[in-house]
């Protein structure tokens, strides 16, 4: 049954999309079938920002340490900067770009440069090893990187296709990315027109295949996508004003920058949602409680997004009553389920705010369903109903028919925000794309009577810890590469912090000396620190298998789970 607020949302989103409404629709000819758009978008990430740069002018946009800088002053420094891209390094519209460097306002103004230039937008992880980096650079081709020190220390000895470029933090940005612009070019030089279907970004996942794939979109998919999260704001703003709860029009929302800018919620609803909105973002390079307290108080923070346990941090932090946090009305959570008990606790703790949550992927273009404050309340287990006015939210089987309410099924999306498939990899793009399409997230769900979401498992076999996905397959190759393994098997272990964490179990050669240690010593050295298993088991016997001679692992996942349990008591 539809809650009160259900139906006051939906009455004010119907509003909103009708033919005299803010985000009236219109259809775009996709998969044989028309998708709605929303008609005020404008064609290309670079339109949209020259457009609410010039609305939003002289507020201020980036707070980074000691820098603060307006949105006008954004858009000119990048605009700058786009021109050397072209005119000094030859950018030609689809040229592949890379930023591997931590959240920074130059960050921020080396992504709208690319972008302006008509470069691909490539967000490589920035907690990859060298190794990992030089893999994605070379995945999709990228001609030029941005790379800050640490980064760039890292791809040293690793060999890739790509000119590295200094990216400098805590400066100007005529200082910071002063390499863009070394050979010439300026605001003066033209760039290129760009259209919904140029390629805008390449993202990348860790799927159950291994190593980490490409995702591309377009312009169209990454400005229609942001623009349905400007529309749910705007729709909740309705309600809040009907309420008589509306924030003062005179005040600037605020938000803090806690969360990868490499990651989709980082870039989408955070970073690009925040232009159209006039928003001003700190930026917060190393999570820290009581330093986001600290920022909530001084710059009037009003909305907080992370990873759940970020906002638990603050809900449960023995300091919290030291500052004032009443400015932040929403703590909203991503990436990872939020257990029940949490969002009771947070609720109870911080009286005037309300948690919510989201749910999207790196291929939906963070747009998929979200579940808003007493609503969320009421359905703490579930990650709301479809995000209109854009998606379309079904439960399919197998063969890729809808399931009725209530049953459980492959949690599949579509909408004109989607991605367009994997880099250099059509299998996994036909494997992921239904020829009507929908993108099969991998995940397993079912829909209540009201429409609203509930994930009971995953059909991939990766790892959320703290929202950052591993990918089993990945991890369980970088341990058989060591010379000394004969067999091993990774899964998630429960993390109270972190919801989950990998966890591993291996049996060596009857005469290897190979201890846990020595293990994780060489997985340093292959992947990122996150990805290393924090519980490794070594057995001394062969690990049970299936008739198929598989390893089975769910058998060994339970064993090992239990064991785990009793360790953390």
């Amino acid at each position: 049954m539809k809650t009160q607020l259900d139906l006051c949302l939906s009455r004010v989103m119907d509003g909103l999309v009708s033919d005299e409404g803010m985000f009236r629709l219109t259809p775009f000819r996709k998969f044989d079938r028309d998708l709605p758009t929303i008609a005020a978008a404008p064609p290309s990430l670079a339109h949209y920002f020259g457009h609410f740069c010039a609305m939003h002018g002289d507020r201020e946009f980036l707070v980074d340490g000691d820098q603060r800088v307006t949105f006008a002053q954004a858009y000119a420094a990048a605009r700058e900067l786009a021109g050397g891209l072209v005119t000094g390094y030859g950018l030609e519209k689809g040229d592949r770009v890379g930023i591997a460097a931590r959240n920074s306002a130059n960050w921020v103004i080396a992504y709208m440069a690319v972008l302006m230039a008509g470069g691909v937008a490539t967000l490589l992880n920035g907690w990859w090893t060298g190794e990992e980096l030089a893999h994605g650079i070379d995945l999709v081709g990228c001609r030029l990187v941005l790379a800050d020190r640490q980064r760039a220390e890292r791809l040293v000895g690793h060999g890739h296709g790509a000119q590295v470029l200094p990216l400098v933090h805590d400066c100007l940005p005529s200082i910071g990315l002063a390499s863009m612009g070394a050979r010439g070019g300026d605001a003066r030089t033209p760039l290129p027109e760009l259209a919904g279907d140029d390629l805008a970004t390449v993202l990348f996942t860790s799927g159950s295949t291994g190593m980490s794939k490409g995702a591309y979109s377009d312009h169209r998919g990454v400005v229609q996508a942001t623009f349905n999260y400007i529309a749910q704001t705007v729709m909740v703003l309705g309600v809040l004003t009907e309420r008589g709860e509306a924030p003062d029009p005179a005040s600037q929302p605020c938000a803090m920058v806690n969360v990868p800018l490499f990651h989709v919620t980082g870039e989408v609803p955070l970073l690009l949602q925040s232009f159209a909105i006039g928003r001003k973002l700190v930026m917060m390079p190393k999570w820290d409680a009581v330093r986001a307290m600290e920022l909530i108080e001084r710059e009037r923070v009003t909305y907080f997004v992370g990873v759940p346990l970020m906002s638990f941090e603050i809900a449960t932090h023995p300091e919290r009553d030291r500052f004032d946090l009443t400015s932040c009305v929403t703590f909203a959570a991503g990436g990872a389920p939020r257990p029940i008990e949490h969002v009771e606790r947070i609720r109870r703790e911080i009286p005037h705010a309300f948690p919510v949550l989201g749910y999207g992927l790196t291929e939906t273009n963070a747009i998929g369903c979200g579940n808003f404050n007493e609503n969320y309340m009421a359905k703490p287990g579930s990650t709301g109903s479809a995000s209109r006015p854009l998606v379309d939210l079904a439960i399919l089987d197998e063969e890729g028919r809808a399931l009725p309410t209530g049953t459980m099924g492959e949690i599949s999306i579509r909408s004109i925000g989607n991605f367009l498939g994997y880099w250099d990899n059509p299998d996994a793009t036909r494997a992921a794309i239904t020829s009507d399409g929908y993108f099969r997230t991998g995940d397993l769900g079912y829909l209540d009577e009201a429409g609203y979401l509930f994930i009971v498992d995953r059909k991939k076999d990766i790892i959320i810890r703290g929202g950052e996905n591993i990918s089993c397959i990945e991890v369980e190759s970088a341990i058989y590469g060591h010379p000394d393994v004969v067999e091993a098997t990774v899964f998630g272990l429960p993390h109270e912090t972190y919801g989950e964490v990998p966890g591993a179990v291996f049996l060596a050669k009857p005469d290897a000396a190979l201890s846990d240690e020595d293990l994780r010593v060489f997985l340093g050295d292959h992947i990122a620190p996150f990805k290393i298993p924090v519980q490794i088991w070594q057995v001394f016997e062969p690990l049970p298998r299936l008739g198929t001679e598989k390893v089975d692992k769910r058998a060994v996942r339970e064993q090992y789970r239990h064991r785990w349990a009793e360790t953390v008591k």
